[in-house]
């Protein structure tokens, strides 16, 4: 009533006259009521009833379509007319037809926005990945729940969430659906509201799930390892950076950049990109490249196509003679939506309030949320059970004397009297009286009693165990954890981006040199001094020189064309490759690599590897007993040196590094002379860089781990004495056979 009045109010105007009167179109507002009157109720409409969100993953159009479909049965009914649907879902969203249906488009399966759709459909969906394929209408397609809007809806009907009236307060409807897993980080989801929006990447869900029990666990767990990046619906390569993934992960803004999936067919000297970012269209690459042709900055190209086909989708590039395919693609990248952005902003609303959280963040509401959607439904369930054990205690009175029960019931002249005379007869209230009445003639007996009474021992066992889950938070996170493993089962899938780690374009002008490669000799000092040299050479040559206090730290054979990986003991790792590194004579000290290689000031070498064709893994053994496996094509970039922060894990001094292309067995080595023999097939390999892996060796107070090597390089004979079975090991007392002075290798 107040805001009529003001709004009465402020449709007058004081004439110059000084008559105050309506002047109906021509009124005169301040720009402050107008925006409080008019701008804000509008705009909080749109970000809070519309376009953002909320904990459950879905926006309120979503919402009300999957549960008008629920309602009709089409869980577990066959598909209707989608047209069907669209009618019925009005009488919960009053925005039109086409507004419904192009909603249940971007939910249903055969448009592929979504990495795990919730429609089923059949017809016509068009696709995500094309601007121009439209779907049909309404009236020509078919739809129905797909299975795993089973968790969406499980125990919706137990009082899970609060039903609140639709727009004309005919029905009801649910404010949120009780997911049993975070959809809000599985499902992608974009919305423009007014002053705000909101950008959700979609998630791999088995990995959202063990994220998500990783931190019921353990509040402090590393998200990287379990949730090492977005998985997109149209596939895909995810150019990883370390820094970028964690700065999204902690503050919920900021752009995965993505890249699309190709492969050279030599027979026809051509190039088919099968999968592109999420945030492109197929439409959008052909016209850029064909802008790119007309412009005359793309000459390598003969002719590109659409061919997808039912198959999927498929761009075909023609190339013309002598175009080498790497090269093309690599300028296509930089010029064309070939690689592109996907900017991130988790906008959700929380208890009616837009936030913008870090995933960690978004776990932990959802959680929070999660379980108190179980903690109603215990509750629901505690009640139908106190309900039926009443009703199973009052019919336990009755079988003291079941000819009473008869005979008050026989001589009760009024049918409205017997419940009162049976509450009267057996000291019961009215709810048991009644269902005593209702029992039928034939169920009268001591038998069918017994049978119902024995219940009441089980329900009084199961009503003491809920009220024990309700009380605890343990055990509410353990039914909540029991269904997230139940969902990663029955509905995870594989991965469909692929993650490329330190992946890099080539900059413009940057052309491959025909390197010569040819056998040399790598000698690297403790200081960081390194030597490589010719077969030749070195024949010629006599014994090495080396700075004075400094000594021969590695050696090895390999070639000029060879990369190199080193790191250092600020947890950062420089590639390079030898090619790069002048030949050199063993009269020489060689390169000075922290100078070579432009380190910050204070790095020193640690230790270099080969890296080979990074087919192996990396193992990183650290002072305090734990080691990590990484695999090497984490360290894998097309750039010709490339500096990579964060290469190993910061916890602990390393103390080791191996490159490994097989498992194979070490020896681990700690400073209160005991030695443990294990494999490397014992230790799993992680999908993050700075991991500090899993504990190898049991270390005492004070005691510390100081080396690792391979067991041929030992020299140990008692191998029985040092081997173990199962990590971590306490490892056994070096005897003096079994420890000469070694060189352990840095290799």
């Amino acid at each position: 009533m107040a805001r009529k009045k003001k709004e009465q109010e402020l449709n007058k105007k004081v004439n110059t006259d000084g008559v105050v009167g309506l002047v109906g179109s021509t009124t005169e507002q301040a720009i402050s009521e107008t925006l409080e009157l008019n701008y804000m109720p509008y705009a909080m409409s749109v970000i809070v009833s519309r376009a953002i969100p909320e904990i459950d993953g879905f926006k309120p159009s979503h919402r009300k379509l999957l549960y008008t479909m629920y309602k009709m049965g089409l869980l577990t009914g066959p598909r209707t007319k989608s047209a069907n649907i669209v009618g019925q879902t009005m009488r919960l969203n009053p925005h039109g037809d086409a507004a419904i249906y192009e909603t249940m488009v971007r939910l249903a399966r055969g448009n592929e926005t979504l990495l795990h759709p919730f429609v089923d459909s059949k017809g016509n969906f068009g696709k995500v990945y094309s601007r121009d394929m439209a779907y049909a209408a309404s009236r020509y397609t078919e739809a129905k729940l797909d299975g795993i809007c089973g968790e969406l809806f499980r125990d919706i009907d137990s009082d899970t969430v609060d039903m609140v009236d639709n727009y004309d307060a005919t029905m009801k409807e649910p404010a949120l659906l009780p997911t049993t897993f975070p959809n809000v980080l599985v499902s992608a989801n974009q919305g423009i509201a007014v002053g705000m929006a909101s950008n959700i990447c979609s998630f791999n869900l088995k990995e959202v799930c063990d994220t998500a029990i990783a931190l019921m666990d353990n509040p402090d767990h590393d998200i990287l390892e379990t949730l090492p990046g977005p998985d997109f619906s149209t596939g895909a390569e995810l150019l990883y950076d370390d820094a970028t993934t964690r700065e999204i992960y902690t503050t919920g803004r900021g752009s995965f950049k993505l890249r699309a999936k190709w492969r050279y067919v030599k027979e026809g000297n051509l190039i088919e990109i099968l999968e592109i970012p999420y945030s492109t269209t197929s439409e959008a690459i052909m016209d850029k490249v064909a802008d790119l042709i007309k412009a005359g900055k793309i000459k390598e190209i003969a002719d590109m196509r659409d061919e997808t086909d039912l198959g999927g989708l498929k761009l075909t590039i023609d190339l013309k003679r002598g175009v080498e395919p790497e090269k093309l693609m690599q300028k296509l990248f930089r010029m064309t939506p070939l690689q592109d952005n996907f900017a991130c902003n988790f906008n959700i609303l929380i208890a009616g309030m837009p936030r913008v959280l870090g995933v960690g963040e978004i776990l932990e509401e959802w959680t929070a949320w999660r379980m108190e959607c179980v903690r109603r439904r215990i509750w629901f369930q505690i009640q139908k059970k106190e309900d039926r054990l009443h009703l199973l205690k009052g019919l336990e009175r009755i079988l003291l004397d079941i000819d009473k029960a008869i005979a008050i019931i026989r001589e009760t002249e009024l049918e409205n009297e017997v419940v009162p005379n049976l509450m009267i007869g057996f000291g019961i209230d009215e709810i048991q009286a009644n269902y005593v009445a209702e029992i039928k003639l034939r169920n009268i007996n001591k038998e069918y009693i017994l049978k119902q009474t024995k219940a009441i021992d089980e329900l009084e066992r199961e009503i003491q165990q809920l009220r024990e889950t309700l009380n605890s938070s343990r055990k509410l996170k353990s039914v909540i954890k029991k269904e997230l493993k139940q969902v990663a089962e029955k509905f995870g899938k594989p991965r469909k981006t692929q993650i490329l780690y330190n992946m890099e374009e080539i900059a413009p002008e940057a052309e491959e040199e025909q390197v010569p490669d040819y056998p040399v000799t790598l000698f690297l000092s403790r200081e960081g001094y390194m030597k490589k040299i010719t077969a030749q050479s070195l024949r010629m040559s006599g014994e090495q020189k080396f700075k004075e206090g400094d000594s021969l730290a590695m050696t090895c054979e390999t070639t000029n064309r060879a990369e190199i990986l080193v790191f250092t003991n600020q947890f950062q790792c420089y590639k390079s490759r030898l090619s790069d590194f002048d030949d050199s004579k063993a009269s020489l000290l060689g390169d000075y690599l922290p100078q070579k290689l432009g380190m910050d000031p204070g790095e020193t070498v640690q230790h270099l590897v080969l890296p080979g064709d990074y087919k192996g893994f990396m193992l990183f053994f650290f002072e305090n007993g734990k080691a990590a496996k990484v695999p090497l094509s984490a360290y894998e970039t097309k750039t010709n040196r490339r500096k990579l922060t964060g290469a190993y894990c910061d916890k602990s001094p390393l103390v080791a590094a191996l490159a490994l292309d097989a498992d194979c067995q070490l020896a681990l080595y700690s400073s209160d002379s005991r030695c443990a023999i294990i494999s490397t097939a014992q230790l799993q390999p992680k999908t993050t860089r700075s991991t500090q892996g899993v504990a190898v060796m049991s270390l005492k107070k004070k005691a510390a781990l100081t080396g690792a090597v391979k067991l041929e390089e030992s020299g140990i004979t008692n191998l029985s004495r040092y081997r173990t079975k199962t990590v971590p090991a306490a490892g056994a007392i070096l005897k003096e056979e079994d420890s000469p002075e070694k060189q352990i290798s840095f290799l």
